[in-house]
């Protein structure tokens, strides 16, 4: 038909345009043609290729081979030549946030792959690298969806799966990974004042409204104070005789965003500030950079600007929902003040809300903002409230006790929480314990409970008493390295309570009685309450539908048995409902929060009928939807939720929970890896310590009687205590990739590296521990309280 039309067009000298409409309407023609006979095919088959990814992975959990086939084939016949095209249309991963518009490729490269795993997990080696190498070849550019949030490389799994099947990946010395030389950031003009007084530059207007601003009044005044870099000085860094000289040396080619993890801190100093971005956003990040730098006056000059200049700025997390850069700045001010005392500096009256800001929508906000003020600690006798002065406030009598038993809350008069045990007062000191032995994983179904685990049959569990701790890092077991066992590093620790879930696995009574008669160490008990489908009666791909009388049914049963088998045991510390359910995955929680919260307050009425002794939490991601459990969640005593917000701690996060609320809380998660591309293995170990004492110092600080804090925080559960090596899917691999952003010293998720200790190269798995430099941060804070 072309070659017909160009003929044409010699004949009849027709112009190149209207030739270019004759034939792109004929292509519109076939393509139209084409595309209607293959929506014929799927409307008639009535099968997605989403619904076929599905059908695959339950297929394969159930070890039917055959049906499998029958599955892959429909995948190919249905959606191959598609995925061919979208392959050859691309030349890199799609863009973040596009991934389903290359949705035939991405499914049918993931059927594919499920084939060749459930060939390698069922022995058929030869005919898995077979599988897998076409996976290789042929989608390059193929991204399976991980239903805990995130894409995965089809590919660098395929190839992670033929290097285990072929032996390449043995077990290797770990990388001591050569650090880049970290480069200082060297201002042209530094400022003349290390705190700056705005209210000497210009005036604050209509502060405590969502109508406030900063009008400056001496801008030549301020720039001088303020120095290079920080706005309103940010073109002044054009003058920097550093930065022509780092542009010809070819250090700022590149993203601006590829600069955040950078060691070359100069070079991202540049290029954060001259950055396309909003000043907001600027602002936190240059401070960030100044903050890794030690130029700690000038990182506080930063975070404030932002909060005076811009505090209504918001943007976006990898997870697609809102940050509030200028809270997270007043989090990065009180930080830097409270692990640096030697600056001599407090701050003051410091508050961002976000009014309406519980969900993900942005339009709807409306920002208060107190941009107080950051004042040497010397000049505080000059200021009218010195209450934050003072190390300790007066709790007064106690105003509101909930419960009658063992373990009871306490509000005190100053609005102050506290959790008793025995009359006594009980901060958490907690830790996610799961000892995974290396090369199980529940996603291929490997999963042992940890709880009965003998590998050694010598009638005693492994990680609770028989590991041991590799002191000189040689991966082997030395004369002077006996056996000591986790419980009893736990306590050394001072560590007070573990966080674990009766279901799937079956809760050993008798080793937690052990647990806490020996090591003194209680247990928060949890239910997922329909996550991940547990409990539920759902398919994993089905989901726990809140709103589903026959799910709601099951997991109350599942609830009761928990509580009916464990509610007299002295190990018991509190009942915990949900594991931030409200993310979604395998459940609707995050599309019908008020019916999940509905319900989670009715197994919560029901837990209280039968058990008075024990308070109920519930486990939310984050703060989303904080406003509708204060509204729906009267008979929930206790808000936690799994934190991941930086090394400052958790922000606005206590402020928040008692405002939409009134209750108290704690932190069911948080941590960061002991890895990061640009760190050797030594220092991304220190980075993950220091974030640690980040975190657990503003817990502290938010503890009933500390006059800087809110009161009302209950302590927390660091995560995790070991790594576990299934988590970026391939177990007999220690991975080092990670595809998902996170608030992190190495900007992901590394989720193979968040243990407080190590299992080496994994030779001794599940006996031997390397206790990383973060176990002696918890072991000197914990036993000081």
């Amino acid at each position: 038909m072309i070659l017909m039309l160009k003929r044409t067009e010699e004949k009849y000298n027709f112009s190149n345009k209207v030739l270019s409409f004759i034939i792109s309407g004929v292509l519109l023609v076939i393509c139209s043609q084409v595309s209607f006979a293959k929506e014929q095919v799927v409307a008639e088959s009535k099968v997605s290729s989403q619904d076929l990814v599905k059908k695959a992975w339950e297929a394969s959990f159930k070890k039917d081979i055959e049906k499998l086939d029958t599955i892959i084939g429909q995948c190919r016949d249905l959606y191959g030549n598609e995925a061919i095209f979208l392959q050859d249309s691309l030349t890199d991963f799609p863009i973040a946030g596009t991934e389903d518009e290359y949705q035939a490729l991405n499914d049918v490269a993931t059927c594919l792959f499920i084939k060749a795993e459930a060939l390698m997990n069922t022995g058929k080696t030869e005919e898995a690298i077979k599988e897998f190498e076409e996976i290789i070849k042929e989608y390059k550019w193929a991204k399976a969806w991980d239903p805990r949030g995130w894409y995965w490389s089809v590919v660098e799994k395929s190839q992670a799966s033929i290097d285990v099947l072929t032996g390449k990946y043995e077990e290797e010395i770990q990388e001591n990974f050569k650090k880049a030389k970290r480069t200082k950031p060297i201002l042209h003009t530094i400022g003349s004042e290390n705190v700056i007084d705005y209210t000497k530059y210009g005036k604050f207007l209509e502060v405590g409204t969502s109508k406030y601003s900063y009008k400056i009044e001496d801008l030549d005044g301020l720039v001088k104070a303020l120095g290079e870099g920080i706005y309103p000085n940010t073109s002044s860094v054009y003058n920097n005789p550093r930065y022509k000289i780092v542009r010809q040396e070819g250090r700022l080619s590149g993203k601006h965003w590829e600069y955040i993890n950078s060691d070359d801190l100069e070079a991202a100093y540049f290029k954060w500030v001259t950055a396309p971005e909003p000043q907001g956003v600027k602002l936190f990040y240059t401070g960030m950079i100044f903050e890794k730098a030690g130029m700690y006056h000038q990182a506080l000059k930063a975070y404030y600007a932002l909060i005076v200049h811009f505090p209504k700025t918001v943007s976006w997390t990898n997870w697609q929902t809102p940050w509030y850069p200028a809270q997270a700045a007043i989090s990065k001010i009180r930080h830097i003040i409270r692990i640096h005392p030697e600056l001599g500096l407090d701050s003051k009256w410091m508050k961002i809300q976000v009014l309406k800001g519980f969900d993900n929508i942005t339009e709807n906000d409306e920002i208060i903002t107190y941009p107080g003020r950051i004042v040497n600690k010397g000049l505080l006798s000059k200021v009218k409230d010195t209450l934050d002065l003072k190390e300790k406030v007066p709790l007064g009598k106690v105003a509101k006790e909930v419960g009658d038993g063992e373990v009871r809350l306490v509000q005190y008069e100053n609005g102050h929480w506290q959790m008793l045990v025995n009359g006594k007062p009980y901060i958490i000191k907690g830790i996610t314990y799961t000892p995974t032995k290396i090369g199980q994983s529940p996603d291929k179904g490997t999963l042992e409970n940890w709880m009965e685990e003998d590998t050694n049959e010598n009638g005693r569990i492994d990680g609770p008493y028989d590991s041991w701790v590799d002191a000189n890092f040689n991966n082997a077991q030395d004369a002077d390295e006996p056996v000591v066992g986790d419980f009893q590093l736990l306590r050394e620790m001072g560590t007070n309570t573990i966080r674990v879930y009766h279901d799937p696995e079956a809760l050993n009574k008798e080793l937690l009685r052990d647990m806490y008669e020996k090591y003194g160490i209680r247990v928060i008990v949890g239910d997922f309450l329909g996550k991940y489908a547990k409990g539920s009666g759902a398919t994993w791909f089905e989901g726990t539908d809140y709103e589903n009388e026959e799910h709601k049914k099951k997991m109350l049963e599942s609830v009761k048995k928990m509580v009916l088998r464990h509610k007299d045991e002295p190990y018991v510390l509190m009942w915990l409902l949900g594991n931030e359910n409200n993310y979604g995955v395998a459940s609707n929680a995050d599309q019908k929060p008020e019916a999940y919260f509905k319900f989670v307050d009715e197994v919560a009425q029901w837990i209280k009928s039968v058990d008075k002794n024990h308070p109920v939490a519930v486990c939310n991601g984050d703060t989303l939807y904080l406003d509708i459990f204060g509204k729906f969640c009267p008979n929930v005593d206790i808000f936690s939720a799994n934190v991941y917000r930086g090394n400052y701690g958790f922000g606005s996060f206590w402020e928040q929970v008692y405002d939409a609320s009134q209750k108290p809380a704690f932190i069911t998660e948080y941590g960061c890896p002991a890895y990061a591309h640009h760190l050797s293995l030594e220092d991304a170990e220190a980075a993950q310590a220091d974030y640690h004492r980040g975190n657990w110092l503003d817990i502290d600080e938010n503890i009933a009687g500390n006059a800087r804090g809110v009161g009302n925080a209950l302590g927390g559960v660091a995560f995790q205590w070991m790594d576990e090596w299934w988590k970026n899917y391939e177990p007999y691999m220690h991975d080092r990739k990670s595809d998902a952003v996170g608030p992190f010293p190495g900007g992901y998720y590394f989720e193979e590296w968040f243990g407080l200790v190590g299992q080496g190269v994994g030779r001794h798995s599940p006996f031997m521990r390397q206790l990383r430099k973060g176990y002696f941060v918890y072991k000197e804070l914990w036993n000081k309280q």
